[in-house]
């Protein structure tokens, strides 16, 4: 019977206090996300990773946790389960640059590995296939000779960064030192000959145990039928897993693998798991998606760091553009996580120093998809995942993956593709230097020029960089912040005394609001100013639908 982890359990949830950067004031308001959604949608970026089909991760968990409450895992445990399994391969990210400069591809190099035994003369065999892939006949038999000579020291080093990194993204998602110490166990084996070296049998955590199989047995059983997963099981009982998860899987593997396409989306499964409820508070959530941002940027070096800049640039246009507070705030954590998709493209094509073929181009445009589904739920999670998605978009329709244009991107999504456009310019690339600051700014003058990028956006966004002083600290047409609030509701048919109530303000003052708006943008009708409104993508349709 499995019990409790020896890793002693804190039950943390709460991040590191030196990651918070919003104001306090608002720190402490709940978001209506949780953790698990945010970790749950991170897992869908690795499965991408790996070579797998989104939501392998989930489904892994799945198996697990229905092995573990067979075999009597205590309810204390069943909340590292999910962390544990979710979050086991996020090292992936990290240590991409290195699989590919030893392997090629990395996401069909990890593709490839699953049923193949980690460790010994099979791994060896493995890497050696793979070693150096898509490079000339010469690298590749240096690669190999080296790996020999070795005696695959550099795949040892690799799985130690892994675990590494992936205890690390634990720790910065606030889970605390328990969920860690388990994660830093994900490349152990029973006969203890796997990383780190000599850690086997019961000094492997239950959690970890029950990942060994539900993460193979998934990948097996969904490609090869239920034989193989347990002929899979079998073979490996002993040596990479615990004989007895190995055999209360065998014994009832028909329940445990059945069912698992009918689970419309994560929450169906995760809300009968008390310990997953918990709401974030507004600090908690930026925290959350800074780490996620950060560990993203990791997969090309290049790249380090761009998430946040895209971010920080992003929240001081949409400032200077006179947006909304809250649109500010949406802003910012959308750029934090606009190039989250960018974990299905392998390192072949991200770092490529030349053209990319017609194939690669089309693969580079499904980044933009995939960050949209994966943050496609819950609700408020999902608008950030909307606006994160318009990173690619342009107002001539040219851009991916919805190939929006004109009124239809919103303001919000015009300066988070102005500013996205700045910072990778302002970042080297394989295929070209870094521009300097002007540069980048002439680059995305002439996107403007071309119809692709908005002026006013352009201009917030150059202004943001410090390249020049704003014109204004207002919206379009000069509007203040709050003016721009009032024309969004009376756009969509607020009276003034609706308008009056969710703003705070009498009504008296509204209808001040609303004769100043329409002088200014020269208006004399609702009508006049809706359009006016959608002609500025002030009205977006990426609010949440309500559950």
């Amino acid at each position: 019977m499995i019990t409790a982890s020896p890793i002693v359990h804190t039950g943390a949830v709460r991040p590191d206090p030196r990651m918070i950067a919003p104001p306090a004031a608002i720190s402490r308001s709940e978001t209506g996300i949780r953790l698990a959604d945010l970790v749950a949608a991170f897992s869908l970026a690795t499965d991408l990773g790996l070579g797998q089909p989104m939501e392998h991760a989930l489904r892994s968990w799945l198996i697990a946790s229905r092995l573990g409450a067979r075999m009597g895992l205590e309810a204390e445990a069943r909340q590292d389960l999910f962390y544990v399994v979710t979050l086991a391969w996020v090292g992936c990210v990290a240590d991409t640059p290195d699989v590919a400069r030893w392997f090629g591809d990395d996401i069909a190099y990890r593709r490839d590995s699953f049923g193949v035994d980690r460790a010994g003369l099979p791994m060896m065999t493995y890497s050696l296939r793979k070693v150096g892939v898509g490079g000339p006949l010469v690298h590749r038999l240096r690669l190999g000779a080296t790996l020999v000579a070795t005696g695959g020291a550099a795949i040892a080093r690799g799985f130690m960064s892994h675990c590494t990194s992936t205890a690390q993204m634990a720790l910065r998602m606030g889970l605390g030192d328990a969920v860690a110490d388990q994660l830093k166990q994900v490349f152990t084996r029973w006969d203890g000959k796997g990383v780190p070296a000599g850690v086997a049998g019961e000094q492997i955590a239950p959690t970890v145990q029950l990942f060994h199989v539900a993460d193979s047995v998934e990948v097996v059983h969904r490609t090869q039928g239920l034989d193989a997963a347990l002929h899979l099981a079998q073979a490996w009982r002993g040596t990479q897993f615990a004989p007895d998860v190995v055999d209360a899987f065998c014994g009832t593997a028909d329940e445990l693998l059945s069912g698992l396409d009918d689970i419309a989306d994560w929450d169906t499964a995760i809300v009968h798991e008390p310990g997953l409820q918990a709401p974030l508070t507004e600090a908690e959530l930026d925290s959350a998606l800074e780490a996620m941002a950060d560990f993203t940027d990791l997969r090309s070096p290049p790249r380090a760091g761009h998430s946040r800049a895209v971010a920080g640039l992003s929240a001081r246009a949409a400032e200077l553009s006179g947006l909304p507070p809250d649109d500010v705030t949406t802003l910012r954590r959308a750029a934090l996580v606009h190039d989250l998709g960018m974990n299905g493209l392998p390192a072949t094509i991200l770092e490529k120093p030349g053209p990319l073929t017609p194939n690669e181009v089309e693969r580079m445009r499904m980044h933009a998809y995939y960050t949209d589904r994966m943050l496609s739920r819950p609700p408020a999670l999902g608008r950030i995942g909307a606006i994160a998605a318009l990173a690619t978009e342009r107002l001539d329709g040219s851009g991916y993956h919805r190939g929006l244009s004109g009124a239809s991107i919103p303001a919000i999504g015009r300066i988070l593709a102005a500013a996205d456009v700045f910072q990778a310019m302002r970042e080297p690339r394989s295929y070209r230097e870094a521009l300097s600051g002007r540069a980048a700014g002439d680059q995305l003058r002439a996107e403007v020029r071309a119809g692709r990028l908005d002026a006013d956006a352009v201009d917030a966004v150059r202004a943001g960089a410090g390249q020049r002083r704003a014109k204004r600290l207002s919206g379009p047409a000069g509007l203040t912040t709050r003016e721009v609030e009032v024309l969004v509701l009376v756009a969509r048919g607020a009276s003034n005394k609706h308008v009056a109530r969710v703003l705070g303000i009498t009504p008296k003052t509204a209808g001040t609001h609303i004769e100043r708006i329409y002088s200014k943008i020269g208006a004399s009708t609702r009508p006049m100013a809706t359009l006016f409104a959608m002609q500025q993508g002030l009205l977006d349709s990426l609010e949440p639908l309500d559950p």
